[in-house]
């Protein structure tokens, strides 16, 4: 048995910034030279990285005592030390169990219309003949259900500010500032740190303002539903452990979703064999249909998968060991960090031959298992709202092609571009959108 596989051994610094620019093609390099697994010296620590489906599923059923959040510590500044990205064993699983219900089944469905509305209150002003960047769009569209959904916002209560400071918050997250926390340094009020916590300190006391409001009044959002959830112990959750979730889901369910959906827009209108399969699915539903009947429609779900596939949004999901770990041919110490990495997984040949192509065929009628496909990460820190997530795209993307022909403005596919800890379509994908003014007949199949 060996120690720590080999790896590339540039500086720390320079290992960084090349896995944040470039992930994609850094991980195929090294993979290739130094196979799989590999480490890589990065500034958080030393992480091995693979993309194994034997291997990733070790490290999903690994015991949640024998790892950590990775660089938890770099993160909570953003999200908060109560968030379910930095609480770790225990503390993390209680959390969870309290957190993960609103964001499935009829709970979850109960936000069908919400979601519809925002696609339709979102797309309509686009189609004035202009260009607009469709990542825009679907972030305000994203950002809209969260507001009203999530923190229960009403027109009244002024959600054009949260979703101002929200965004300003998130803007000003620069991913050196995630990925270098020596760098998380206040210089007199200067600065892009000092930036940062002034609108950090904005959204703080929005949420202090909004958990108020709802603990009067309480609705059917899920920030009351954490105000009167309730630990084993009788104990509820503290305004501090509420707002710190706040914060995660708009971090990862915003942003995500958003791009999740921009990229999906520009692989839809590339391939016209796609977009025709997809409009003759939809179509058949009739000339408004309903948020749950979209949900239900097959082929636009294995559209989404194929996305996420082809297109992750998170480059790897990744776990700190705090116990020794025997990993494939190598025995790992306490200490480093092991990385599931998508981007690998997901261009594996043995598991979606031609992994460059774009083909929903893919996931019509076959589901993956978590080592082979993993968009939401997997095991004991996989997200919570991945069902929430993948049901709003259904209904957004299936609302804007219900009522919009979509016309790309980039004459090829955008390449990925780092934001903060996700990777963007870097030029937004610009689109003109057109009112549809006649549709074809076609056939819907529920999801099964």
């Amino acid at each position: 048995m060996s120690h720590l596989p080999p790896g590339p051994r540039a500086p720390k610094l320079l290992t960084t910034h090349r896995l944040l620019a470039e992930p994609s093609k850094y991980m195929t390099q090294w993979r290739d030279r130094f196979g799989d697994p590999f480490t890589a010296s990065a500034v958080n620590g030393t992480v091995v990285v693979t993309g194994r489906p034997d291997l990733i599923e070790a490290m999903f059923r690994a015991d949640a005592r024998d790892y950590d959040p990775f660089a938890a510590e770099a993160v909570a500044p953003l999200v908060g030390e109560r968030s379910l990205f930095t609480l770790r064993g225990e503390a993390h699983r209680r959390e969870r169990k309290l957190v993960m219900p609103p964001f499935h089944g009829a709970r979850m469905r109960a936000y069908a219309d919400t979601m519809a509305e925002a696609a339709t209150v979102g797309f309509a002003p686009l189609a004035d003949g202009t260009t607009h960047r469709m990542q825009d769009a679907m972030q305000a569209i994203s950002l809209d259900v969260i507001l009203r959904a999530v923190f229960g916002l009403e027109d009244d209560d002024g959600p054009d500010d949260y979703g101002e400071a929200i965004v300003g918050l998130i803007e000003s997250a620069h991913p050196a500032l995630i990925f270098m926390p020596f760098l998380q340094v206040e210089l007199g009020g200067w600065g892009p740190w000092a930036r940062f916590r002034r609108r950090f300190d904005r959204v703080d006391a929005q949420l202090d303002a909004q958990l108020a409001r709802r603990r009067e009044a309480p609705g059917d959002d899920i920030l009351s539903m954490l105000l009167g959830a309730r630990y084993e112990d009788g104990a509820a959750m503290s305004d501090t452990q509420i707002k710190d979730e706040l914060r995660t889901m708009v971090v990862a369910g915003h942003e995500t979703t958003a791009l999740a959906l921009s990229w999906a827009v520009d692989a839809v209108h590339r391939h016209p064999e796609v977009l025709a399969r997809l409009r003759d699915e939809i179509d058949a539903l009739g000339p408004d249909p309903s948020p749950e009947s979209l949900a239900r429609c097959r082929y636009l779900d294995a559209v989404i998968k194929e996305t996420l596939r082809r297109y992750p949004i998170l480059t790897e999901s990744m776990r700190q060991l705090n116990a020794p770990l025997r990993w494939g041919d190598h025995d790992l110490p306490a200490g480093v960090a092991v990385a599931a990495s998508i981007i690998l997984a997901h261009q594996n040949p043995d598991h979606f031959p031609a992994p460059e192509r774009f083909d929903p065929d893919r996931f019509v009628g076959k589901n993956y298992s978590p080592p082979v496909y993993l968009p939401f990460g997997g095991g004991h820190r996989r997200c919570v709202g991945a069902a929430f997530a993948h049901f709003e795209m259904k209904i957004v993307l299936g609302r804007l092609l219900a009522d919009y022909d979509v016309a790309l403005q980039a004459p090829s596919a955008p390449r990925p571009h780092r934001r903060n800890i996700t990777m963007a379509p870097h030029d937004g994908v610009p689109v003109r959108l057109t009112r549809r003014r006649s549709r074809a007949s076609g056939r819907c199949v529920s999801a099964a």
